[in-house]
């Protein structure tokens, strides 16, 4: 595997976490609060269907790359448009605290 360039993080996607929010019945729901915009590389690993509901539904695999950052960690995710990458791990790359590689699953519909 090469290492990392900036120039390869072309995408711009928003880095979100979840957030209760009041229900106004004394109880919370869980909403998405942007974080902050994110330079990165997205390089698909694999998909998959799986049966979901009666139906079928589509998994894609993702790494995405981005610049080091103490604050990104599970359950957060990533949005680039109307497409979503739940994290599900976070490595920092060669442990030097320069780019960190997200492992993520794409929901599709």
């Amino acid at each position: 595997m090469s290492p990392t360039t900036l120039a390869a993080m072309r995408h711009r996607l928003a880095l979100e976490s979840m957030v209760p929010v009041p229900d106004g019945a004394g109880g919370s729901i869980s909403s998405w609060a942007h974080v902050s915009p994110v330079w990165a590389r997205i390089r698909p690993l694999s998909g998959s269907e799986v049966s979901d509901a009666g139906g079928l539904a589509g998994r894609v695999s993702h790494e995405i790359t981005i610049r080091y950052r103490d604050d990104v960690a599970p359950p957060q995710r990533f949005r680039l448009g109307s497409r979503i990458f739940d994290i599900k791990a976070v490595i920092d790359e060669r442990e030097a605290h320069r780019f960190l590689i997200c492992l993520v699953e794409e929901r599709v519909p």
